[in-house]
């Protein structure tokens, strides 16, 4: 089944209001800047909550920013975010066309590097969108390199190979992939080369949703 991985930044002022409650499909809301009142229960920066029914973002005293991460069935329709107050744009869709076997997760976390820190060629076992928050990154893949600052987003489909290098100074991007639910609480990294399966790893995590889905209808 062929589904669309799509990352939105929507921003609201602080007297935004929905025209009514995004659909109903697995998401995970990362607040960027402020605070959101989020399924009854308020976020703030650098938190995220994930869930997968209909749901309503009401914006902070100070307004926010969110980065929305969606899998959905491709059916032509705009997930854009839509209300007084409301600025919604796509960062970056992705159209899957083989999904892990089986039955899915989501995991959405966070990758963090030190000044100079790189994570050695890899694979992981399903797709993902990666948006950069701090920092530079440079990924290597598929035979070219892609350097990306500060709000730069990028897709890796799971089985291609990638080296990611940081910049000079700490870097970091949130990042959620769509992987095969026995992977619950384990790691989906592979290294391609042998030799760095035992080399010491600069990169540091933080796991903000490690969630059954259920597969986009």
């Amino acid at each position: 089944m062929s589904v669309t991985l799509t990352l939105f930044e929507d921003t609201m002022s602080a007297d935004a209001t929905l025209d009514g409650p995004l659909p109903a499909r697995p998401r995970m809301v990362f607040v960027v800047h402020g605070a959101a009142t989020i399924d009854g229960r308020t976020f703030a920066d650098g938190e995220a909550w994930f869930g997968e029914g209909k749901v309503t973002i009401a914006p902070g005293k100070a307004g926010v920013t969110c980065w929305r991460f969606e899998l959905a069935a491709n059916s032509g329709a705009s997930g854009a975010a839509r209300g007084r107050g409301v600025v919604s744009h796509e960062k970056l869709a992705a159209v899957v066309d083989t999904l892990p076997a089986g039955d899915l997760l989501m995991r959405g976390d966070s990758v963090a590097f030190p000044p100079g820190g790189c994570a050695y060629p890899h694979t992981h076992q399903g797709p993902g969108i990666r948006c950069l928050i701090d920092g530079g990154i440079r990924i290597d893949t598929h035979g070219g390199s892609t350097s990306y600052g500060p709000g730069g987003a990028w897709f890796e489909s799971g089985p291609e190979p990638v080296f990611a290098q940081g910049a000079d100074r700490p870097t970091r991007f949130i990042r959620v992939m769509i992987l095969p639910r026995g992977l619950l609480g384990k790691s989906s990294i592979a290294y391609v080369n042998e030799d760095d399966k035992t080399r010491p790893k600069s990169q540091q995590y933080r796991i903000f949703v490690d969630a059954p889905i259920a597969p986009p209808a």
